[in-house]
């Protein structure tokens, strides 16, 4: 299979300019601003079938064309780098090692959609990915290929990098926002969309750092070799993070559909020390758990959300026969009740409760009517507030509950 994203992780000096357009960088952008309109290259990466990889799996191609064409204030571009998912650590991989790819996403997003600045938003915790990042863009500055007619083209580019406020709901898109302007970063409430009001109340397209990675090789290739890799509706090839219990974790790129039993058990070596898999999740700790029962299942987007869970972000955490899933399922409440920004009832309180209860339960204080209890506060969450950071912690609670009751059930006897 051939590698599009992660092809240049394991060069020397991966992250530097010169490695860069030695294996023919910077030639898609150059591609778009020799011979493609804007409207040519918004419908080539629709061609392509490229979903978000940041968790929703939006069409890109689709995305890009909700921004209005003719706009009387200045559109932009958010970079979602801020990787705020627990079990996620693959967009690092692409802001410290290649660099110059995010930026040439960036570059040709931005000329699609009629752009002139373009904003990196980074997890506050990523300084390497940080101070990288930075230093290719002083590399693009001084060879002309940002800002006035870079590639001595008649085309205006600034980029900026911005580092993260160190809390989990930045990485929600308009929270995002809120905090790149200089304030809390509290989600807003929509309509307006992004891509109608968005950074600085101008049209903004929102993109995750793998989407944008893949997004050099559609030009140069063409979105019809790119939506023959993968499945039907899940083209493509993605990052999956691996951690937990498994013999070899790390950051793999495959294509998309591939099993979760193939992914563990072939390319990442099985269950760590021989233990018996108790159950994964798919798409970082927001993603309802899988059981050993479910391997077979593909991990796209379609195929995971049919089973009742998510592709998510591609962070794949393997869980093993020794681990104690209340123990789990109350350190999952835990992090969503402390990265709750509290603006809606919902989730401030619903979240509270939720860990809470599992806590009770865990330290052998619950009673049965707590376990249902639990289910009954999650019902009252889903798709109530501003975000989804409520869904995000009611969706895992209730797989933990009706995949694993009996580990509840025992702790309450």
């Amino acid at each position: 299979m051939e590698l599009i994203v992660s092809k240049n992780f394991n060069k020397k000096d991966s992250y530097k300019l010169e490695t860069y357009l030695a294996g023919g960088g910077y030639e898609a952008i150059k591609k778009c601003l020799d011979s493609m309109k804007p409207a040519d290259v918004i419908e080539e990466v629709k061609k392509s079938g490229l979903r978000g990889r940041g968790g929703a799996g939006f069409p890109t191609g689709m995305k890009w064309s909700f921004v209005p064409k003719e706009s009387s204030v200045p559109k932009y571009l958010a970079v979602n780098a801020d990787e705020g998912e627990p079990g996620t650590f693959k967009d690092r991989l692409v802001l410290e090692l290649d660099p110059h790819l995010l930026l040439e996403g960036i570059m040709i997003a931005s000329y699609a959609v009629g752009i002139g600045t373009a904003y990196i938003y980074i997890r506050g915790e990523y300084k390497k990915a940080f101070d990288t990042v930075r230093n290719a863009i002083e590399e693009c500055y001084q060879k002309g290929f940002l800002g006035e007619n870079i590639f001595g083209k008649n085309y205006k580019l600034d980029i900026h990098v911005h580092a993260g406020a160190g809390a989990y709901i930045c990485g929600e898109e308009t929270g995002l926002i809120e905090s790149l302007e200089g304030r809390r970063g509290q989600p807003r409430l929509k309509p307006p969309f992004p891509a109608i009001s968005g950074l600085f109340m101008g049209p903004t397209v929102i993109n995750n750092v793998e989407t944008l990675a893949f997004v050099p090789s559609i030009i140069n290739k063409g979105g019809e070799w790119f939506a023959s890799i993968g499945t039907p509706k899940n083209s493509g090839t993605r990052l999956f993070g691996v951690s937990g219990s498994v013999e070899k974790p790390g950051v793999y790129e495959l294509e998309l559909g591939i099993t979760a039993r193939k992914l563990i058990y072939e390319i990442c070596g099985g269950v760590k020390n021989g233990k018996k898999l108790k159950g994964f999740i798919p798409g970082g700790l927001s993603a309802p758990i899988m059981t050993a029962e479910e391997l077979d299942v593909p991990l796209d987007f379609d195929s995971l959300a049919k089973a009742g869970s998510m592709a998510g972000s591609g962070g794949v955490i393997v869980i093993d026969e020794s681990a104690d899933i209340p123990k789990i399922a109350a350190r999952t409440a835990d992090f969503y009740a402390h990265e709750s920004c509290g603006q809606c009832t919902q989730c401030r309180e619903g979240t509270r409760w939720v860990s809470q209860l599992f806590n009770k339960i865990y330290q052998g204080r619950g009673q049965k009517k707590d376990i249902d209890l639990i289910l009954d506060v999650c019902s009252n969450m889903m798709g109530q507030t501003i975000c989804v950071l409520s869904d995000a912690c009611a969706m895992p609670s209730i797989a933990f509950i009706k995949k694993f009751r009996h580990e509840f059930e025992a702790l309450v006897k």
